[in-house]
C-alpha cells in the first residue's frame, strides 16, 4: 500500500492538472463543430432548406458520438495494457489532427457530396479520440486522488466538457468580432479549428511530461497487467453485472442530460428562438462560466454524503425541471430578449447536469478494479453517452420539427432522466468507501 502513497501531493497535483488541461483541450476539438452546427449546416449541405440542413449537420454532431464505444474499446485496451500516459498521448494527436482537418475542409459549394463525406469521416476521428480520452482521464485522475478527494477531483474530468465547450465559444466570438458576420459565415468559421493546431502542441507537450498512474506501475511491478483487458472485462460475470449497472443507473441519460442542459440551449436559442448565432453564444459562454464551479461542488459533495444521493438528486431534477425551463427561457427571448432573466434559466439547465455528471467519474472508477478499469469504464459510459446522449440534440428538434411545437422533442430527455433516475433509486450502489488499490 506504501508504494501508492510515494508520489509527493504537488506532484500529484500536477499530474492531476496536466490531465485535466488536456481533456479540456480535447474537448474543445470535439465541441467547436457543435458549436457552430448551423453555420456548417450551410456551408457543407444543399442549400435551399434551413430545416433539413440543421438537421443534417446535428446528424454529423450525433456519428461523432456513436463511435465513441468502439474508441472506448480501443483504447481501453490499450490503456489498460500499455498504460494511461501512453494512450493520452495518442488520442490527443488523433483528435487535434482531425480538428485541424475540419478547418481545411471544401464546402458543398467547392465539392459538392464530397464535402459532407469528408467532414462524416473526420467527425469520426474526432468521437473515436474522445472514446478513448474520458476513460483514461478519470482513471488517471482517480488514480492520482487521495479517496477523500477522489469525487473533487474526477469531477474536474467531468466538468472539462463544459469548459471545453465555453472555450470553444469562446474563440468563435472573438473571431466572428474581429472578421464581422458576413466574413466569418464565409471563411472566418474556418479559424478556429485550424487554431486547434496550438492546443495540440501545448496539449503534447503537457502529457510527453506526464508521469504513469501509481496504480498501474503497482500492477506493472507486481506483474499483473492484464494482458487480454477486454476478454477479462467482458467474459467476467461480476464485471459484465457492472457495466449494465453502470448503463441502466446512470450512463444512459448522463450524456441525455449533459446535452439537454449545456449544449442543446444554444440550438434552441437560434432556432427556433430566432436568435442570431453572436447573441446565442455570448448568453451559452456568461452561463457556463457562472455553471463551470457547480462541478467540483457536487463532486465535493459527493465525497461527503455519497455519490448515489448526489446523482439521483440530478435525474430527478433534470426530469421534472426540463420542460418548464425551456418554456420559461422561451418566454424571456420573445418577443424581446430579457438577458438576465434568460441567463438565469441557462444557468439553472446546469445545475441537474453538475449533479448527475460531477460525481459520476468516481462512482465509475470504483466500480471497476484497477486490472481492467479503463476497459470497463469506457464502453457503458460511451454506449451511454455516445448512442442515447448523442443523438438528443438531433431527436429532440425532428420531434419538434415533425410535430411543429418547440417543445415536444424535450419529453425525450425528459423521459430518459426520470427512467434512469428511478433505476437508480432501485439499483445504484453506493460506491463512495471503496478501496480502489484492490
Amino acid at each position: 500500500m506504501q508504494a501508492l502513497s510515494t508520489p509527493a501531493a504537488g506532484s500529484n497535483l500536477r499530474a492531476i492538472a496536466a490531465a485535466v488541461a488536456g481533456t479540456v483541450f480535447e474537448w474543445f476539438d470535439f465541441f467547436l463543430y457543435g458549436s457552430l452546427a448551423v453555420v456548417l449546416g450551410r456551408q457543407f449541405f444543399p442549400p435551399g432548406h434551413e430545416t433539413a440542413a440543421l438537421l443534417s449537420a446535428l446528424a454529423v454532431f450525433g456519428a461523432g458520438w456513436v463511435v465513441r464505444p468502439l474508441g472506448a474499446l480501443i483504447f481501453g485496451r490499450l490503456g489498460d495494457r500499455v498504460g494511461r500516459r501512453r494512450t493520452f498521448l495518442i488520442t490527443i494527436v488523433l483528435m487535434g489532427t482531425a480538428t485541424i482537418g475540419i478547418g481545411a475542409l471544401p464546402t458543398y459549394a467547392m465539392a459538392g457530396v464530397l464535402a459532407p463525406v469528408l467532414l462524416v469521416s473526420l467527425r469520426l476521428l474526432q468521437g473515436i479520440a474522445v472514446g478513448g480520452e474520458f476513460a483514461g482521464a478519470a482513471t488517471y485522475v482517480a488514480e492520482h486522488s487521495q479517496p477523500s478527494r477522489r469525487g473533487l477531483n474526477t469531477s474536474l474530468v467531468m466538468g472539462t466538457g463544459t469548459l471545453g465547450l465555453l472555450l470553444a465559444l469562446g474563440t468563435i466570438s472573438l473571431c466572428r468580432h474581429a472578421l464581422g458576420e458576413d466574413a466569418f459565415a464565409q471563411w472566418g468559421w474556418r479559424l478556429p479549428f485550424l487554431a486547434s493546431v496550438l492546443l495540440l502542441g501545448l496539449s503534447v507537450y503537457m502529457r510527453l511530461h506526464l508521469a504513469e498512474s501509481p496504480a498501474f506501475e503497482k500492477l506493472q511491478r507486481e506483474g499483473k497487467v492484464a494482458t487480454s483487458p477486454l476478454k477479462e472485462a467482458f467474459g467476467n460475470r461480476d464485471h459484465l453485472k457492472a457495466m449494465l449497472l453502470a448503463l441502466a443507473t446512470m450512463t444512459a441519460a448522463q450524456g441525455v442530460v449533459w446535452n439537454a442542459g449545456q449544449y442543446f440551449p444554444l440550438v434552441f436559442l437560434q432556432s427556433p428562438l430566432g436568435l442570431d448565432v453572436g447573441t446565442a453564444g455570448e448568453l451559452m459562454m456568461c452561463a457556463l462560466l457562472l455553471a463551470a464551479p457547480l462541478f467540483p461542488l457536487a463532486g465535493w459533495l459527493s465525497d461527503r454524503i455519497g455519490r448515489r444521493p448526489v446523482i439521483i438528486t440530478g435525474f430527478l431534477l433534470a426530469g421534472t425541471t426540463l420542460l418548464p425551463a425551456f418554456k420559461l427561457l422561451a418566454a424571456h427571448v420573445r418577443p424581446e430578449l430579457s438577458f438576465g432573466a434568460a441567463l438565469a434559466v441557462l444557468w439553472w439547465l446546469s445545475v441537474p447536469v453538475a449533479l448527475v455528471c460531477g460525481p459520476a467519474s468516481a462512482y465509475l472508477v470504483e466500480l471497476f478494479p484497477t486490472r481492467i478499469r479503463y476497459s470497463a469504464i469506457g464502453l457503458p459510459y460511451h454506449l451511454g453517452n455516445g448512442w442515447f446522449g448523442g443523438f438528443m440534440p438531433l431527436a429532440t428538434a425532428a420531434l419538434s420539427a415533425h410535430y411543429h411545437s418547440d417543445f415536444v422533442g424535450l419529453f425525450y430527455p425528459t423521459a430518459m432522466a426520470l427512467l434512469c433516475g428511478l433505476l437508480a433509486l432501485w439499483l445504484m450502489p453506493e460506491t463512495r468507501l471503496r478501496d480502489i488499490t484492490q
